[in-house]
């Protein structure tokens, strides 16, 4: 099943954002990347914060990846949006 995820980073101090824990939080998208967890990452362009696409048998599982970024785990990222997606039925006939 897929999800999408939006979030923002939180910058009330943004030196909390050290080279270490963008180190880490790269290493930390890369497993998921190879995994197959996280299909596809984008850059927000309005702001501070990203849109995932996430591959997982469950919301849990996602909650789950997302609780494992270091960012996260630092208190400085905001999860604005995350749903389940669906196949658009224009494509083909839905059984």
């Amino acid at each position: 099943m897929q999800f999408l995820s939006l979030s923002r980073r939180i910058l009330d101090n943004p030196s909390a954002f050290t080279p270490e824990l963008m180190a880490a939080e790269t290493a930390r998208v890369r497993e998921l990347y190879a995994a197959g967890t996280l299909r596809q990452i984008w850059k927000r362009g309005d702001l501070a914060g990203a849109a995932i696409l996430w591959e997982a048998p469950s919301l849990a599982d996602v909650e789950a990846a997302i609780a494992s970024l270091p960012i996260r785990q630092a208190g400085l990222l905001e999860i604005v949006a995350l749903l389940p997606l669906e196949p658009y039925p224009g494509f083909g006939v839905q059984p």
